[in-house]
């Protein structure tokens, strides 16, 4: 995906011989947590809205350099890349640099969040299933596989969690007929984490469960 047309220049990167006191007023009007901070169109870092109310109102940004936050995107990076570094880095804005290093603008996080909205991991109907198994044992290509041998199409595949040598992975399928999926995932090992409707093992489970408690209270 492109994301150049996503650069925008709407808030103006502050000089760092801008005064402090003219960086507060500024992010007591906007709803962004950085800044970037600029000299000569070369980008030096971002000052953050926790930080700067900390700061001396009368002396300048170039007095706090040691504060500015370092984070950017090039203009060539992946849009996985980007949003990656908005979560890294807690922001809402992401500095863009060309391969010279020269400040462009930047991305806000509602625009790259927008762009996983239109991705058919999310636009697309189906359903979606979140198995588990050992970090060493998974295999992608085989999950695909697995999900493909019942006739259903893999809309996106992610390891969501990985604790206690174990992995999560969330995958979007083509199709909401989960049983069979879930047995097959189950036949290869893997502990399916998702609850689905359709899952007549765990139907069968239930019904086992009470006619058991039955049983024992008669």
């Amino acid at each position: 995906m492109n994301t150049l047309h996503y650069i925008i220049n709407d808030i103006q990167p502050f000089d760092k011989t801008a005064p402090i006191n003219t960086v507060q007023k500024a992010f007591n009007q906007l709803t962004y947590s950085h800044i970037p901070v600029v000299h000569e169109n070369d980008f030096i870092g971002s000052i953050s809205e926790t930080d700067v109310h900390c700061f001396d109102a009368d002396k300048v940004i170039g007095d706090f350099q040691y504060a500015l936050e370092p984070f950017h995107v090039k203009d060539n990076t992946n849009w996985l890349d980007i949003l990656e570094a908005f979560a890294l880095h807690q922001s809402n804005i992401m500095p863009v640099l060309n391969t010279q290093n020269k400040y462009l603008g930047y991305y806000e996080l509602s625009d790259i969040m927008d762009l996983f909205n239109d991705t058919p991991f999310l636009s697309e109907a189906g359903g979606i299933i979140v198995v588990e198994k050992g970090i060493r044992d998974y295999s992608f290509s085989e999950m695909c596989q697995i999900i493909e041998s019942n006739d259903a199409k893999v809309l996106g595949i992610f390891i969501s969690k990985m604790s206690n040598d174990l992995m999560q992975a969330t995958i979007k399928i083509g199709h909401t007929g989960m049983n069979a999926i879930v047995q097959t995932f189950r036949r290869y090992s893997y502990n399916v984490v998702s609850n689905h409707e359709e899952d007549k093992f765990l139907e069968d489970l239930k019904m086992r469960s009470n006619y058991l408690d039955k049983y024992l209270n008669m």
